[in-house]
């Protein structure tokens, strides 16, 4: 395929091709370019011009480099998630970032869109375990950051730059990672508390637990009902529910779950469930895929300090939305229900959550909505002071605003 046929997408079978088709539309056709992985999250951002070419990376899936006594490893950026799981489980090895519909996301995809999920709290995101990153440029350029060759493009800092970027600045094509070894064992702690401020009494004290949690989550009735039925768990849920997760060896996940138990007892939780293996495994999977289950009309993650994720979360659910936090990062993620069905109701329920996000320095973003919503709705909030900057970076790696025009902030390239 030429940069000038009328097809509406191209699937390069290597990187020289990639290069080479993009150089020629930077030159010829200049149509505007879409990167796509497994297509899990093309809702997300603003909507891009209906005559875009969009660029699969289905066919970039090798790996290129396992040392694993050296616990990293290099592979194109269209492996799926669940490939690249299973290669690193043969080694004992792991990337700890949590990623929905893994059968399908690509690296190249997680990347873009800095998924992560549960165990961000204790393992991070996709920026602790990217140390090298290539790619191709709008006009063609083939270009290498981190890792074992430092070929940065204008002293940026690509690895870094690359994570969230939407297919905005370039075509990730290739990826070095640092790993971690798999670990024995994982348990949850489900329980359950009559009212939120309990909940937040807990929160307060896991800053000083002799514990180490990898995540914390918090989930309304709503949610904490989608998930026990997901998983196939028959757990309580009709009031705000606390998950904590803990890994390790077996005695150090047991070690945790009786101290935390001890030292939540003065809050008087109403029930504690302990879930361990397969039940623990299928509430992981469940939390995890908790942002992409709904049909609702709209679906949105709010991020704000921790320490107001509580007085967020108690607000939106009083407004009807079903709620999962990453309470410990201070990220909420909600479904709008199918009351809200009306553009001006969605206007009016996410006007009241983003001021409330505001006012504790953070922000709110729809993550999935009706296309014909966008153009009315601040899919990504007001422009961040971050904005000058991207704007350069931008202006350097795609200088003609050809990569996924507007899909951050309708109106910019």
């Amino acid at each position: 395929m030429t940069a000038t046929d009328s097809q509406d997408e191209f699937t390069p079978a290597t990187v020289a091709e990639l290069s080479r088709f993009m150089r020629e539309n930077s030159t010829d056709g200049r149509r505007s370019i879409v990167p796509v992985g497994g297509r899990t999250a093309l809702n997300y951002g603003h909507s891009t011009p209906e005559d875009s070419l969009r660029v699969s990376t289905a066919q970039l899936q090798r790996v290129i480099d396992y040392p694993a006594r050296d616990m990293t490893i290099t592979v194109e950026a269209g492996i799926r998630m669940d490939e690249l799981a299973k290669t690193l489980k043969a080694e004992n090895q792991r990337l700890p970032v949590d990623v929905a519909q893994s059968q399908r996301a690509t690296l190249g995809g997680v990347i873009a869109t800095n998924t992560s999920g549960p165990r961000r709290f204790g393992h991070g995101t996709m920026r602790d375990y990217v140390i090298g990153i290539s790619g191709v440029d709008a006009s063609g350029r083939h270009f290498k950051a981190g890792g074992r060759v430092v070929k940065n493009v204008a002293g940026y800092d690509l690895c870094k730059l690359m994570v969230g970027s939407l297919g905005t600045l370039a075509i990730i094509t290739q990826v070095t990672l640092k790993l971690r070894p798999t670990v024995a064992s994982s348990a949850l702690v489900w329980m359950i508390f009559p009212k939120y401020a309990s909940i937040d009494e807990v929160l307060e004290s896991l800053l000083a637990s002799q514990t180490r949690p990898i995540s914390v989550e918090v989930l309304d009735p709503k949610a904490a009902d989608h998930v026990s039925s997901d998983a196939r768990c028959q757990l309580p849920n009709q009031s705000p529910v606390l998950i904590i997760g803990f890994e390790g060896s077996d005695s150090e996940t047991q070690w945790q779950i009786e101290t935390l138990e001890q030292e939540c007892a003065e809050f008087k939780p109403a029930a504690t469930h302990v879930l361990n293996r397969k039940d623990a495994d299928s509430v992981w999977k469940s939390l995890t895929e908790y942002a992409t289950w709904s049909d609702d009309p709209l679906t949105f993650q709010a991020n704000l300090r921790p320490s107001k994720a509580i007085e967020f979360i108690e607000r939106a659910t009083k407004l009807g939305v079903a709620v999962q936090a990453h309470a410990g990062n201070g990220t909420v993620v909600g479904h709008l229900s199918d009351e809200a069905s009306t553009l001006e109701s969605c206007q009016s329920i996410l006007d009241e959550l983003r001021q409330i996000a505001r006012a504790s320095q953070g922000n709110l973003v729809v993550l999935r909505c009706d296309d014909d919503w966008k153009a009315a709705l601040p899919v990504f909030g007001e422009p961040e002071d971050a904005w000058p900057l991207m704007q350069r970076v931008k202006a350097e790696l795609d200088p003609n605003g050809i990569l996924s025009p507007g899909k951050i902030w309708k109106g910019h390239q």
